[in-house]
């Protein structure tokens, strides 16, 4: 199973540089719609309910103090991941990578998995939040969003 490093550094090669905070959500998306395409997780690491969005620490610890992230900023193997992993990942780019950051994170403030994670926390708007976002909302989540996209066909 691939790493969110693995997923991250797979992002920036076929993507380009980008800001920090997109490609956590890049990364984020990416898993979502690969549980809800798949029936599995992308990688094992988790993400949390931090003010802008979904963040996953595991990422942020790679990236810290950076704005801007090109291809050599995450060194890792993205070639440690399958057909069905990039295939998932070069869907949400196709759809979703002409978003910028803020764009992307205000997406995640209306959707249930970060809001139930927020609510659960008590966190108020620009406070920072650890709590977890359940793997169990975000393919619910995910699901809905690909039943309803299949519908509108």
């Amino acid at each position: 199973m691939a790493t969110i490093v693995d997923v991250a550094a797979y992002i920036l090669q076929h993507a380009g540089p980008m800001t920090s905070m997109k490609l956590q959500k890049l990364c984020y998306y990416s898993y979502g719609y690969h549980l809800a395409w798949e029936d599995r997780r992308l990688f094992d690491e988790h993400f949390e309910a931090w003010a802008n969005g979904p963040v996953s620490p595991q990422l942020y610890a790679k990236h810290r103090g950076r704005f801007e992230l090109s291809s050599e900023d995450v060194p890792c193997n993205p070639d440690a991941l399958d057909h069905g992993e990039r295939e998932s990942i070069n869907l949400v780019l196709q759809g979703l990578e002409t978003f910028t950051a803020h764009e992307l994170s205000a997406m995640t403030h209306r959707e249930p998995p970060w809001k139930e994670a927020r609510r659960r926390s008590g966190a108020e708007p620009l406070e920072r939040s650890n709590e977890r976002l359940r793997d169990d909302e975000i393919a619910e989540f995910f699901i809905d969003l690909t039943t309803r996209d299949s519908e509108d066909e």
